[in-house]
């Protein structure tokens, strides 16, 4: 049976910046395809149904979702109460799935902070309790800590200069990882990149490498 893979991009994002990652995991077997969607200007509601249809049109074939940020949100917001779609496993990458506190430091600024975050503003800003869905979710955190949150002050602890390692660190996780990388820098990691083929067919992360 065909392994699909879809990838989201993140917030103020394009398809184009999962080129790297779409690359290696093609090179690992599987049929990977980007989800462009519009981060700022279209409704949760929207974006979610169209995920859902794509999902739907490559059943009955495993479809797996790589999330990073933000589409890391979206992929487990998509599967969390739909029971009808194919099977596949989640891995998210440097998504704040517990919110972001550089998100609500954004919101803070008014009327433009709001504008900034879009239709996902509050998916964002307080993310989810813990993961009851009935797909296996993977995560991979990074603690390179150059972004445009760390210069907003607002990040504890490690962090990857846009999300704090602990604002991943979601109850109900099947598995959790952390590695050198920046939050953009994860897209283009090698590393993560084997990890995440890892977790997509054995729904567990390998050791880190020495």
């Amino acid at each position: 049976m065909t392994q699909h893979v879809i990838l989201l991009h993140g917030l103020w994002m394009r398809g184009f910046a999962l080129g790297m990652l779409h690359r290696r995991l093609i090179a690992d077997g599987y049929r990977v395809h980007r989800f462009d969607y519009l981060s700022v200007a279209s409704s949760q509601e929207r974006i979610l149904a169209r995920l859902q249809a794509r999902m739907a049109d490559y059943a009955p074939d495993t479809v797996h979702l790589v999330g990073h940020s933000l589409g890391g949100l979206l992929a487990l917001r998509a599967c969390l109460d739909a029971t009808a779609l194919p099977s596949g496993r989640v891995v998210c990458l440097g998504s704040p799935l517990m919110g972001s506190a550089a998100a609500r430091a954004f919101a803070a600024w008014g009327r433009g902070g709001e504008v900034l975050l879009g239709h996902n503003r509050d998916l964002l800003e307080q993310g989810f309790e813990r993961w009851n869905g009935p797909r296996e979710v993977g995560l991979i955190a990074g603690r390179l800590p150059l972004g445009l949150g760390a210069m907003l002050g607002q990040l504890d602890g490690e962090h990857d200069g846009t999300v704090a390692v602990e604002e991943t660190r979601l109850p109900g996780l099947a598995d959790h990882r952390v590695v050198e990388a920046n939050h953009t820098g994860l897209l283009f990691s090698q590393e993560v990149a084997r990890q995440v083929d890892a977790f997509l067919r054995h729904g567990r992360f390998d050791a880190p490498q020495a």
